[in-house]
């Protein structure tokens, strides 16, 4: 028997209706803050991800699912949608045209990866990313959304803050981090002394203990902010204060990718165990310019969809649609053009066998439809159709042309 894939999942009944539910509520809020929808390629030039996330990252250096396709182009599956949406900025030259430009995404990302819970090869993200607008209440913005989308979910969360500065403030920074690490350069995850070259500060970022233990007297993110940045901040924490958003301080919150910039934002449940990131983002100020475009600010963020799955709070299903059977053979052909015209107007569901009474009741309970209607001889002749509301528990016989 041919399986899935290890860490490639179907997403099937139950799970497939807290999917649903999940993109329909993100995406009605994302829509009320003025976002649009935006669907980018699965599969993208590799250079596309090295050059975006970077190469300091384990989602280019171990994680892509990357190979040569039939015309030697190297390519990968995308492993995060914000680069995708770079490309697709610049590349329809809407650098260019200046104004803001807000847009929102889901579907499928692919990281190679150890499989556990929450966390897949093939996994779902829902994101949004916003370009044109500089201002800090943009950020503040981001987050507020993030919160409605959790609030309208039933989900519980702790907000994390940082700044990763700029230009400005950051390259003195990484010279007193930099310095500091290479006291424990013996010390250190061989995975740290890599970052130590390529990007210091996502040492701040690992996850071996031994390592976090050893940083805890290191430089502070906070403590060398330029002025700017430092007011940013300040404005940032007083918007969340006054929409009653709290949040916590946390001076090592990078990120895990290279293209961020000041503002840097995490929410994480405690009902997920160790993987406790459910969303997350920030500015990337740079990004455009790296890829080529014009330099324009930006900021976004990405849910990782399975991870919220198991969180989410349901609403009560109310019974819907109809349910049409056959009593009779004969009356099989008149189910089935009948059930046709109903489905113009209402969701309807019908069974090709004829069956007794009992079991087409017990069918429509079972696929919770509203109304249960069946047809046999003796509706035939009289041009009649059988019908009984689950819901309320009362029946009735009506003409095929009432129903």
């Amino acid at each position: 028997m041919i399986k899935s894939l290890r860490g490639m999942n179907d997403i099937l009944s139950e799970d497939y209706e807290r999917y649903t539910y999940f993109i329909n509520t993100a995406t009605k809020i994302a829509q009320n803050y003025g976002f649009h929808f935006i669907e980018t390629p699965l599969l993208e030039e590799t250079a596309l991800f090295k050059r975006s996330v970077g190469e300091s990252s384990d989602i280019v250096g171990k994680e892509m699912y990357q190979f040569t396709d039939k015309g030697e182009n190297d390519v990968c599956l995308r492993p995060e949608g914000t680069a995708g949406v770079v490309r697709a900025f610049i590349q329809k030259k809407l650098d260019k045209a200046g104004g803001t430009h807000r847009f929102f995404y889901h579907g499928a990302m692919f990281r190679y990866e150890r499989p556990q819970k929450g966390r897949l090869r093939q996994f779902h993200q829902f994101g949004v990313e916003s370009f044109g607008q500089d201002n800090v209440y943009e950020d503040a913005t981001m987050i507020m959304m993030v919160a409605d989308i959790l609030k309208e979910l039933g989900i519980g969360y702790r907000l994390q803050l940082n700044s990763l500065g700029d230009n400005n403030c950051m390259p003195d920074y990484k010279t007193k981090l930099i310095n500091f690490v290479t006291e424990y350069k013996d010390e250190i995850c061989e995975d740290c002394v890599r970052r130590l070259e390529t990007n210091p500060i996502r040492v701040l970022d690992c996850k071996n203990s031994k390592c976090q233990e050893l940083y805890t007297n290191a430089p502070k993110l906070l403590q060398n902010l330029c002025s700017t940045c430092s007011d940013d901040f300040d404005t940032l924490k007083k918007v969340l204060d006054d929409n009653d958003i709290s949040y916590e301080i946390d001076t090592n919150l990078v990120r895990g990718l290279d293209y961020y910039s000041k503002t840097a934002f995490e929410f994480v449940s405690d009902n997920i165990g160790s993987q406790s990131a459910i969303a997350g983002g920030g500015r990337y100020d740079r990004l455009v310019e790296f890829l080529d475009g014009k330099a324009t600010p930006a900021v976004g963020f990405a849910m990782g969809i399975e991870r919220l799955m198991e969180l989410i709070e349901m609403p009560s299903t109310c019974r819907d649609g109809y349910y049409i059977g056959a009593m009779d053979e004969e009356a099989i052909s008149l189910v089935v053009k009948t059930a046709q015209d109903k489905r113009k107007t209402n969701k309807t569901i019908i069974d090709y066998k004829a069956r007794n009474l009992m079991k087409h009741l017990k069918a429509a309970d079972k696929v919770n439809a509203r109304f249960c209607a069946v047809i046999g001889s003796n509706e035939i002749k009289d041009g009649t159709i059988w019908v009984k509301d689950l819901q309320n528990k009362t029946e009735e016989v009506i003409s095929l042309k009432e129903f």
